[in-house]
């Protein structure tokens, strides 16, 4: 039996609490599709419009009620993981009895360690929350936020984004696949927490990457496939011009001769095949597979998608 981590876009579960629920009841055929084809499935799944909307809550609740504190943003994931997770868990739920298999489904609150002495801690980039004028960031200023800002548009306040070191629940997830469950875990790239001394462990102001730390947990559980799901059903060279072209396949060696070349975006594609080649390179005979969700039965048995191999 394959073990597979299949990691679900935050952007794919829509903008809003209704298109949530309908994105993952969709989600959820297209998943026990590989739970009947005998896979080992391990959801992950991103959050940005998630923790973005539950931020900018918290941070009005602020401007209207001055005796609410602001939440830290280890919080504001740690909620994200639990509201998109029971939503994704009982879609799964409701499609495996509906076709008569018996397999539980659990959501795991998870923490992802990242190292104190990240340089991503040193410049925090990562855009968060609402907007503020320049009297209200300078305030914000004072009580330790970054702040910048953006686009002639307001101030907002930053966040580092820095690499995963290792899931805290890991063997939990293990255990829980071990025994024949599907897990629901590292929502949002997990939260960020900070070993501190006797290895004690203390959230922090940050966003872990979901692919990054989906390839962290599959290498971890030692699966033989991690899937990261997209919008496209193929990675693409020279992405929207006229000489563009799919790439079906890719080596490590190419991967990164692709990247050198500039032929993926920050913040959308990159990071996506730069998470596949961390994983391809924790073990041997690892591969990834960039591909939708609605191709991903096909592109495990190499009909579509794009595979990442040594």
């Amino acid at each position: 039996m394959k073990r597979v981590v299949l990691a679900l876009g935050g952007n794919a579960l829509g903008d809003n609490l209704h298109e949530q629920m309908i994105a993952v009841k969709i989600a959820a055929k297209a998943i026990v599709d590989l739970v009947e084809e005998g896979y080992e499935i391990i959801i992950t799944h991103g959050n940005g419009p998630q923790v973005g909307m539950i931020n900018l809550a918290m941070e009005t609740a602020t401007k209207v009620d001055e005796s609410f504190f602001y939440i830290p943003m280890s919080v504001c994931v740690a909620m994200s993981q639990g509201y998109i997770g029971y939503d994704i868990q009982n879609a799964l739920r409701e499609e495996l009895l509906s076709r008569n298999i018996n397999k539980p489904v659990a959501t795991i609150i998870t923490q992802t360690v990242v190292d104190a002495n990240d340089p991503a801690f040193k410049n925090p980039t990562k855009p968060i929350g609402a907007f503020y004028t320049k009297e209200e960031a300078e305030e914000m200023t004072k009580r330790g936020y970054d702040m910048i800002e953006d686009a002639g548009r307001g101030y907002r306040r930053v966040v580092a984004s820095p690499m995963p070191v290792s899931i805290v629940e890991s063997e939990t997830i293990r255990t829980l696949v071990e025994s024949g469950h599907i897990p629901i875990t590292v929502g949002g790239g997990g939260i960020p927490v900070k070993e501190a001394q006797n290895r004690h462990l203390k959230g922090t102001s940050a966003v872990v990457d979901k692919d990054f730390a989906s390839a962290k947990l599959a290498e971890e559980l030692e699966a033989d496939m991690l899937v990261i799901l997209t919008a496209v059903e193929k990675v693409a060279i020279r992405f929207g011009k006229e000489n563009q072209e799919w790439i079906s396949k890719m080596s490590v060696d190419d991967a990164n001769e692709y990247i050198k070349e500039g032929h993926f975006a920050p913040g959308s594609m990159l990071p996506k095949v730069e998470a596949a080649i961390s994983f391809v390179k924790s073990g041997k005979d690892r591969k990834a597979l960039i591909t939708m969700l609605e191709k991903a039965k096909d592109g495990l048995v190499g009909k579509t998608g794009t595979e990442i191999c040594n």
